[in-house]
């Protein structure tokens, strides 16, 4: 359903009026208010003091087209061209690691993304040590993505949020939503702090709270779970080469990554979790350096910085793109797990164009709109 107006009077006055209201100004929230551009009347409400205080403030912050799965990789593929134009991506590499006996797990890789836009390629031993020093003899074998890059994740989140601002949207912190109602013509929304806005479309880009803003907006919950993974950062002998590449396990266990002379690791966990502010717990901690240590022959000298991000899926694990199949004016933006950085540029005008109800570009017009619909759910549940 696009954007519609309607002339029709209001129960009661409101403070201001708003096209859109997006909630949340993470990285979903940004890019969207970003992307309706300057002829809308946008305004984000984020319930922090800052924006991007959760999952965008705690990426670990590359660009791997495999990351998600096949029906992830148009989307993160989209992206791409934009993110390195645009400078948002530094070169980097990525390596699947594995042994003899995860040799299947490499087979079914390939089987996987034979349909996909990716080219990745199996590379042994001698080539492994030219990439990784100090790799246990086991580790024997790895794919190769040469095209995965770094991400300024910092730089993108300020980019979307100037534009945004510069488009007219405000952005307003400390503005939790504690009511909304919907109208013939919009919603009437209520904030914890008191204020009242008026808006034509509440868009819900809310992350890990996305669930329960639906709630508050009548419409059903999705299912969107937040799961909590926990990174490490490590002071190493030797530290690690600035050319390391993103080493990641072929069966999921870990990944790490050189930062300023340090070592990012997760153990690459995923521990179902309320919406909150993630905190690490040190059993993931120990985890990550365990299995560490059973991947590189180096000495860890000190664990020098800990925290957790939530990431946040819906049951099938693809995002959530488009207007409620229940209830007018309420579009889903949200449930995009670890990769709504990598995905942002794509996703983000594929989310303005199906909330505005215009055409696709040459940036979307490859992208299956199905796969990331709200109502898959409903004709699921029927």
């Amino acid at each position: 359903m696009p954007l519609t107006t309607s002339s029709s009077a209001r129960s009661h006055p409101v403070a201001e009026c708003f096209d859109v209201a997006i909630i949340g100004a993470g990285m979903a929230g940004a890019s969207l208010a970003a992307e309706l551009g300057p002829d809308m009347r946008v305004i984000v409400l984020e319930a922090e003091d800052q924006p991007g205080y959760h999952a965008t403030g705690r990426s670990a912050a590359f660009w791997e087209q495999c990351y998600g799965g096949p029906e992830i990789v148009p989307l993160t593929s989209a992206s791409g061209p934009w993110l390195r134009d645009h400078g948002f991506l530094g070169d980097r590499g990525a390596l699947y690691l594995a042994r003899q006996q995860d040799q299947p797990a490499i087979d079914e890789f390939f089987r996987k993304f034979a349909g996909a836009d990716v080219s990745p390629v199996q590379i042994g031993r001698d080539q492994l040590e030219s990439h990784v020093p100090g790799l246990m003899p086991e580790w024997d074998r790895a794919i190769h993505q040469p095209q995965c890059a770094d991400i300024d994740v910092a730089g993108l989140h300020q980019h979307y949020l100037g534009v945004a601002r510069a488009n007219g949207a405000r952005v307003q912190c400390r503005s939790r939503l504690a009511a909304a109602k919907r109208h013939l013509d919009g919603w009437d929304l209520q904030l914890e702090n008191g204020e009242t806005i008026s808006a034509g479309v509440l868009a819900n880009a809310a992350g890990a709270w996305a669930d329960r803003v639906a709630q508050i907006a009548g419409a059903h919950p999705l299912g969107i779970t937040p799961f909590r993974r926990t990174v490490v950062q490590l002071r190493t002998d030797p530290a690690p080469p600035a050319d390391l590449p993103l080493c990641l396990d072929i069966s999921g266990n870990f990944y790490f990554r050189p930062e300023n002379g340090k070592l990012w690791l997760s153990p690459h966990d995923e521990i179902p979790s309320d919406p909150c502010d993630a905190a690490p717990e040190e059993f993931g901690v120990a985890l990550a350096i365990d299995r560490l240590e059973h991947v590189l022959d180096w000495r860890i000298e000190a664990v020098e910085h800990k925290w957790a991000g939530l990431r946040s899926f819906a049951p099938d694990r693809r995002p959530i793109y488009g207007y409620d199949a229940e209830v007018p004016g309420f579009f889903w933006f949200a449930g995009q797990g670890g990769y709504g950085i990598q995905t942002a540029p794509a996703a983000a005008r594929l989310g303005a164009q199906l909330l505005k109800g215009e055409p696709r570009d040459a940036m979307t017009q490859a992208l299956d709109v199905k796969l990331y619909e709200p109502a898959r759910f409903a004709k699921a549940s029927a």
